[in-house]
């Protein structure tokens, strides 16, 4: 016999529904229902709720027949881990690659990822970060309107599947971190409001009624989500969470939800004797999230700078609308190399208000920096990559920033090579009503913009979803080959250099020139030297004047008597003798 349980504080009769045998629950306290009942690894059951229809259980660990379908039950035990001795390296020294385990291969599966574990050793990739892989509905789907969180997604394989991949990528030294939604749950197959009060109308969310983390039944709640993360960590091995937007998560609290979250993990690094990182997603420009819980802070592990991304994504492309209207200068980048926020209290035009807080006595290891995401490409109108709106050039420019950085550095699938295949909005709804909303919806997002309706991509139609696929064979011709070793350069280039390792904001130097559109960053031993403009220049070099070339991405690249030369859009490291 195995106890069956489930949260239903409304409820006056709770059965469950095993195969084709049923069995009452009986209530016990605070709202939950208990029965011992015969199940079996790989047993079908559905909970039903005062005689209604069976629904898949809140905390269903499988879905094989997709949100609307029974729950399957898993023993987690049966699994045969290989990792025993595995203990992921500090995030200071990692390297991220995030992907999306529907698009990153043809098969779109957690085996078909296992396949390329080498390309991304080879690469010197030290963890992946993988878009949401819960259940959402239908077949294929970004991943960020789920709704059986504890479930990993039938399509990719489910739990084994998930098991295999994170195994399999302990064993050849790449981490894993679990994208996980807990501000909103996607519209379709979300029957947990039928269960309990999981969501208020107290505040509200660009997704309706927020997740209650703060009103009446919130201690369960507030559970659910805290025991979802644990599960990642505990049943999948998996060695950190990455939080989606976390400003969405609205709670008045005196022990804030992401202040809970981050205890209970920390009780959870304890026992298993392994760190569990935990990075937020927040537009908020507050370090708060990552200062320690003795200062009034939440003491997660680090936090996304989009910051950096929009100062640097704005330079190097030229683009001004929507929220890069805030963004465009040299100094911008240069401030946010310094502080990580570029906002830090000052005003904001896009917002028309001031926006952030300093950064002060933070390292830089407490922010992901990156050129791309998958929210920066996927969001805009077409899903087009940096490598379209970029020359090759200042594609690596923007690489070389980015892995000099004292950020923690973050890459998005194909960007390496400089992947010319969109990646585009995709949903699988199979309510015509509901698929019909979303693709509408889609079209008006860009009203504002210069985008006509046509020209916005049917999230719907399929092949939206097929032209999102990374396409492997444009890797090995040009320049993707040359942008692939670029970036394979000078990640090694960054794990081996101390100086590139040294973590110290306020240790960055930086000068630049906004007319003649160059710039030199210092860190330590070493010299960034960039020439961002379509012209060759001379710039002189600060420290001695002899240095040792490292890296270059320029055919001739000169150093004499001090002076750099760059040609146009090119980028030049440098280590002083």
């Amino acid at each position: 016999m195995t106890a069956i349980s489930v949260w239903a504080p409304s409820a006056e009769r709770v059965d469950v529904t095993v195969c084709d045998r049923t069995a009452a629950l009986r209530p016990a306290a605070r709202g939950w229902w208990r029965a011992d009942v015969s199940i079996d690894h790989g047993d079908d059951y559905t909970f039903s709720l005062d005689g209604g229809e069976g629904r898949p259980d809140p905390r269903s660990a499988w879905q094989p027949k997709g949100v609307h379908g029974p729950s399957r039950y898993v023993d987690h035990d049966r699994f045969m881990w290989t990792d025993a001795h595995w203990c992921p390296p500090p995030l200071r020294s990692a390297v991220i690659y995030e992907l999306h385990v529907g698009t990153f291969t043809p098969e779109g599966t957690f085996e078909a990822v296992i396949e390329r574990i080498d390309y991304l050793a080879s690469l010197g990739v030290t963890a992946i970060e993988l878009l949401p892989a819960n259940e959402f509905p239908g077949e294929q789907g970004w991943g960020y309107d789920g709704v059986n969180l504890y479930a990993p997604h039938h399509a990719y394989g489910g739990p084994e599947g998930l098991k295999k991949l994170v195994g399999a990528c302990h064993g050849a030294g790449l981490a894993v971190i679990m994208d996980v939604v807990y501000n909103h749950l996607g519209p379709a197959g979300n029957y947990l409001g039928e269960f309990g009060p999981y969501f208020t109308d107290t505040y509200k969310t660009p997704w309706g009624d927020a997740v209650n983390l703060d009103q009446a039944g919130s201690s369960e709640v507030r559970n659910f989500f805290i025991d979802n993360a644990l599960m990642w960590l505990r049943d999948y091995h998996c060695d950190g969470l990455r939080v989606d937007a976390v400003h969405a998560l609205l709670d008045r609290s005196a022990l804030h939800f992401l202040e809970e979250l981050t205890q209970r993990v920390r009780r959870y690094e304890a026992e298993a004797n392994r760190p569990s990182w935990l990075i937020a997603e927040s537009d908020l420009n507050d370090p708060r999230l990552v200062r320690s819980p003795a200062i009034g802070g939440f003491g997660m592990d680090a936090q996304w700078s989009d910051d950096w991304h929009h100062a640097l994504h704005s330079l190097l492309s030229g683009e001004r609308d929507g929220y890069y209207a805030d963004f465009g200068s040299l100094s911008q980048v240069a401030r946010a190399l310094r502080h990580a926020y570029v906002f830090s209290g000052d005003y904001s035009d896009f917002r028309a208000r001031n926006h952030g807080r300093p950064t002060t006595g933070l390292p830089g290891s407490r922010f992901l920096g990156y050129l791309q995401n998958h929210d920066q490409i996927g969001n805009r109108a077409v899903g087009d990559r940096s490598s379209t709106l970029m020359s090759t050039g200042l594609l690596k420019v923007g690489a070389a920033l980015v892995f000099t950085a004292t950020f923690v550095p973050l890459l998005f699938m194909g960007e390496e090579w400089g992947a010319t295949t969109p990646w585009q909005y995709f949903t699988d709804h199979d309510d015509a009503e509901l698929g019909r909303a979303v693709s509408e919806g889609r079209r008006r997002e860009f009203e504002a913009f210069r985008w006509a309706p046509d020209d916005v991509p049917d999230p719907q139609d399929e092949q939206t979803f097929a032209r999102s696929k990374l396409d492997w064979s444009e890797a090995s011709g040009e320049p993707h080959a040359a942008l692939f070793e670029w970036h394979r350069e000078l990640i090694a280039l960054r794990r081996s250099t101390l100086a590139l390792l040294d973590d110290d904001l306020a240790a960055t130097t930086v000068r630049f020139d906004e007319d003649k559109r160059w710039m030199v960053v210092e860190r330590g031993s070493i010299t960034i030297a960039c020439n961002i403009g379509a012209k060759p220049v001379e710039l002189p070099l600060a420290r001695e004047r002899r240095a040792t070339l490292l890296l270059t991405s320029a055919h001739e690249p000169g150093a004499e008597d001090g002076v750099v030369r760059l040609p146009a859009e090119s980028v030049t490291i440098y280590s002083a003798r």
